[in-house]
């Protein structure tokens, strides 16, 4: 992600903080520091153990133990994603990072067909270690209280237990079998051992939509914005999965040398521009390849020329609004990396090279025509 910082590696994955992680922080403190003394009632009810809140609730320090329980929290749900990325990792799967985000983290892993063997494992690691977390952070409530201090006991017993049952939380909330969490990959894994792939992906997308529903209505029943926003992106992140899904069984073993385009047509780098203007006309085509003594240089598309006004086109050439050094791919790849790429960097053509030499072009049009050949089929 763009917007995100590195701060570091675990077994060779990075790990970033995006810039809406910053925003949580402050706000979480805020909600728990001004609970304080609500929450501590609740955990002593829980835990069944007395708590002396004279640090607890003194001067700033509400707001300094709420700051320690978010960080506490988002520390939790950062080992939840390494459990999630060392078993991937494990399993074949190359993890490209791991995002600490403002609704908790993300593992950026690479795009491939789910194997219900792999995914089921991989979804249950995360909340199975979340669970972990908070039975040890529960456990060690009992432990502080032989604490010479009562007031210091306080302090850690708040915080652990805060930090226990918020874990417990996590571990739950995960199960739900909302797709695309924890639960939803749980439920697609089950179901893809009695059904085909892409139709246990669509009823655990139906089920994450139905979850995301129920949410949403609750938040504006409850004036929460959170549990809103929650509902959102899991609406948004169950109709992604299941389209991402739907392109990579459609795409499955199809090569860029069965979607390319056959006839090529590529232009000089001293094109003029109302030249190129009107071989696009006559072509209907919007870009082209851009060579040089017979090397591929670069690419040029409409939305190139209309950078320039139109007063300027007269006077300059391709070279001069071409894209240089593009981005290729040889006939052998995989039509989903050309897919991928595409929408990854916003282009719609990528040209096709083999040992050096420009042999086609392949378009976000020819990838789409093989998609709907492959469906009707």
């Amino acid at each position: 992600m763009e917007t995100s910082l590195q701060i570091g590696n675990i077994a060779g994955i990075p790990v970033k903080i995006h810039w809406s992680f910053l925003l949580v922080i402050p706000l979480f403190a805020w909600i728990i520091g001004s609970q304080i003394v609500l929450t501590t009632e609740l955990i002593r009810i829980l835990f069944g153990v007395p708590i002396d809140a004279t640090l607890i609730t003194t001067g700033f320090n509400p707001y300094i133990l709420g700051t320690a329980v978010a960080l506490g929290l988002f520390f939790g749900v950062f080992v939840h994603e390494v459990a999630h990325s060392l078993i991937a990792k494990a399993r074949g799967i190359k993890i490209h990072s791991i995002t600490l985000l403002i609704l908790g983290g993300v593992s950026q892993m690479e795009e491939v067909v789910p194997d219900p063997k792999v995914e089921l494992p991989m979804a249950l690691a995360g909340p199975l270690t979340s669970l972990a977390v908070g039975i040890m952070c529960s456990a060690l409530v009992y432990v502080f209280p032989l604490l010479p201090d009562p007031a210091v006991a306080g302090v850690l017993i708040f915080t652990f237990g805060y930090l226990g049952l918020l874990n417990v939380l996590l571990f739950a909330f995960n199960l739900l079998p909302a797709f695309p969490m924890d639960g939803g990959r749980v439920l697609r894994a089950w179901l893809a051992r009695r059904m085909p792939l892409s139709r246990a992906t669509q009823i655990a997308a139906d089920v994450g939509r139905a979850f995301a529903v129920i949410f949403g209505i609750f938040g504006f029943l409850m004036l929460n914005p959170i549990l809103i926003l929650i509902a959102f992106f899991i609406y948004i992140g169950a109709n992604q999965e299941a389209t991402s899904l739907r392109y990579y069984v459609l795409l499955q073993d199809v090569t860029v040398a069965d979607a390319m385009s056959n006839s090529l047509v590529t232009v000089e780098a001293e094109t003029p521009l109302p030249r190129l203007l009107e071989l696009m006309y006559e072509t209907k085509h919007l870009g082209f390849p851009v060579v040089e003594r017979g090397n591929l240089v670069g690419i040029v598309t409409l939305s190139d020329i209309h950078k320039v006004s139109p007063i300027d086109r007269e006077a300059m050439q391709v070279r001069d609004v071409m894209t240089r050094d593009p981005i290729t791919l040889p006939t052998s790849a995989p039509l989903i990396d050309a897919l991928r790429i595409m929408t990854t960097h916003g282009i719609g053509r990528i040209p096709v090279v083999d040992d050096g030499d420009l042999v086609g072009i392949v378009t976000r049009t020819d990838v789409l025509r093989v998609m709907e050949l492959r469906e009707k089929a």
